[in-house]
């Protein structure tokens, strides 16, 4: 059940704000028909009003963005592995789509702008598909043989995450790269501001998943069992 003390806090918060600050937003503001551009300054309590939209549900749907917090300690495999889906894989496949849409449109309209993200939505659109190959072999192979007491054959498929992973590094600072290490210019509207801090935050996301797998969930199959 969400927390309905944390859906009040979003009220009296701009619109823009809102978007320029929460990954995922956005996407929210869109289904609802809400202005978060250059019609982004006005309490979120009131631009619902004005469209007639239920701001209980626009709220509900802003605190369900909320990723979760990090992998319980030293917990079970079972409960890491579906931490891992629940808050990476999961996260990773609703940010994406939302993040590539923002970038295009931030390309096409401040196509002039002498700092404008050339690049970015081709290069987050290569990111989501490659992460998508990756988390479909770990969820429909690599994960279920590690539920199944260590698979004796699990030493491939980890070293082919592995590699997987390392292209995602180099994915992460393509992105870094593109977005000047994600420092905005002060005239950035509210749809860069949303798109710089959800590519950030996609980014963060993607070196801990990375991390966890890599440092904490991997190292548990790295010796074989024993016969």
């Amino acid at each position: 059940m969400t927390d309905t003390s944390s859906l009040s806090v979003f009220s009296t918060r701009t619109v823009g704000d809102i978007a320029a600050t929460l990954p995922g937003a956005t996407a929210v503001f869109r289904k609802h028909k809400l202005d978060f551009c250059c019609g982004g300054d006005v309490p979120l309590r009131e631009a619902a009003a004005n469209r007639g939209v239920d701001i209980a549900a626009i709220e509900t749907a802003l605190a369900a963005l909320d990723g979760g917090g990090a992998a319980p300690a030293a917990t079970d495999t079972v409960s890491l592995i579906a931490h891992i889906v629940a808050r990476y894989h999961q996260t990773h496949r609703r940010e994406l789509p939302e993040l590539i849409r923002l970038a295009r449109r931030v390309e096409a309209v401040h196509r002039d702008h002498p700092r404008v993200p050339a690049g970015l939505g081709d290069a987050l659109e290569t990111m989501s598909g490659e992460l998508e190959e990756h988390m479909l072999k770990e969820e429909g192979m690599l994960f279920p043989l590690m539920l199944q007491a260590g698979h004796p054959i699990l030493m491939h498929p980890i070293a082919q995450m592995r590699h997987d992973h390392d292209d995602h590094g180099d994915a992460i600072r393509r992105v870094e790269q593109i977005t000047g290490g994600f420092a905005l210019p002060a005239d950035a509207c509210r749809s860069w501001q949303a798109l710089n801090t959800g590519t950030a935050k996609l980014t963060a996301d993607l070196m801990e998943h990375i991390h966890l797998e890599n440092n904490v969930l991997f190292p548990r199959f790295s010796v074989p069992p024993s016969a």
